[in-house]
C-alpha cells in the first residue's frame, strides 16, 4: 500500500520503549494492545509491525517492512541491504570483547587460539579478519557471559552497556569490537509515496532530537547587559527582549545548548542576571 508506512519496531525491551517513546514524541498515536503484532496509527499514515531487533534489518531489506528501527549492531551482523536515513542518539552501546578477569590479557593478539562465545558471529569474524587474529568463532544465543565460567570458550563478545553484568559474571572488557546506537532504517526501494512520508516521519524525528538537545532560558537582565547576554547566549537568531514593569529591567528570551548551559551559568549571573528559569524544549522546527 503505497499510501501507508510500515515501520519496524522491536517487541519488547529498552529499544522498543524508546522506539515508541520517540513516535510518541512526533505527535503519532494507535491503539496500545500488548498482544497484536500490527497497530495503525490514527493521525499518520503509519503502521507498526511488533517484531524481534534481530529481524528487523531482514524485514526492511524485503520490503516486508518500508523502515525500522533498530541497532546498528543488528544491521551490522544481518548484513542486509537497507539505507540508513537517521542516528536516533538512544539505546547507546557497544559491542566488546571480554575476558576473565584473572586473566593476564596483554593485547588482542593474545585472543589467537583461543574460544570466543558470541552471538554476533558475522561481526566477530569480521573484526577477527581485520587484526589477524585466528580464533574459534562459538556461535550461541542468549547468556553470552557465563561461556567462560563453564568452560564453554575463553572469551565472549557481546553488548556491554554499563558493565554491570560483565563484573558480575566475573569478566573484564578488553577490546572494543563496535559502537552503536539505535537508527532509522529504509529499504533502499521505496516509491515515490512512501519516501514522502518517510521525509514527513524524519522531519517530525529530527525536530523531536534537536529539541532534546536545547534548553528554554527566561531571565531579567539589566538593560546595559544585554548586549553581553546575547554574546553568551544569541539563540537560534536572536533573543526575545521584552520591558519589565521595573524601569532598566528587561525579560530576556533564549534558547542555549544543554551540554553548554552551565559553563555560561556563571558569567550570567555575573553580568546580572537574575530568576533564571531552564524549560524543556518539546519540539524545535528550524
Amino acid at each position: 500500500m503505497d499510501n501507508l508506512l510500515r515501520i519496524a519496531v522491536q517487541k519488547s525491551g529498552r529499544l522498543s520503549e524508546d522506539s515508541l517513546d520517540l513516535i510518541k514524541s512526533c505527535g503519532i498515536s494507535w491503539p496500545k494492545n500488548k498482544s497484536r503484532l500490527v497497530a495503525r496509527s490514527y493521525n499518520f499514515p503509519l503502521e507498526l509491525l511488533f517484531l524481534r531487533d534481530d529481524d528487523i534489518p531482514q524485514y526492511v531489506s524485503d520490503g516486508v517492512a518500508d523502515v525500522g528501527i533498530v541497532g546498528e549492531n543488528e544491521i551490522a551482523e544481518n548484513e542486509q541491504e537497507v539505507e540508513m536515513v537517521e542516528h536516533l542518539g538512544f539505546s547507546k552501546c557497544r559491542l566488546s570483547i571480554a575476558v576473565p578477569k584473572e586473566m593476564d590479557f596483554g593485547n588482542i593478539h593474545h585472543l589467537d587460539g583461543m574460544s570466543i562465545a558470541t552471538s554476533y558471529p558475522n561481526i566477530l569474524k569480521n573484526y577477527l579478519s581485520e587484526n589477524t587474529i585466528n580464533a574459534d568463532v562459538h556461535e550461541i544465543s542468549g547468556s553470552v557471559e557465563i561461556a567462560p565460567g563453564i568452560g564453554l570458550a575463553g572469551a565472549i563478545c557481546d553488548i556491554v552497556s554499563s558493565g554491570s553484568t560483565l563484573l558480575s559474571n566475573g569478566l573484564k572488557e578488553v577490546a572494543k569490537v563496535m559502537d552503536s546506537e539505535a537508527v532509522l532504517i529504509a529499504n533502499p526501494g521505496l516509491s515515490a509515496e512512501k519516501q514522502a512520508l518517510l521525509d514527513q516521519l524524519s522531519f517530525r524525528i529530527r525536530s523531536v532530537k534537536r529539541a532534546g538537545q536545547y534548553k528554554y532560558v527566561l531571565m531579567n537582565v539589566p538593560n546595559a547587559s544585554i548586549n553581553s547576554v546575547t554574546r553568551l547566549i544569541p539563540g537560534m537568531k536572536s533573543p526575545t527582549v521584552l520591558p519589565l514593569g521595573i524601569e532598566g529591567w528587561s525579560s530576556l528570551h533564549s534558547v542555549v545548548k544543554e551540554k553548554e548551559f552551565w559553563g555560561v551559568i556563571d558569567e550570567l549571573r555575573q553580568i546580572g542576571a537574575e530568576g533564571i528559569l531552564v524549560i524543556p524544549i518539546e519540539k524545535m522546527i528550524l
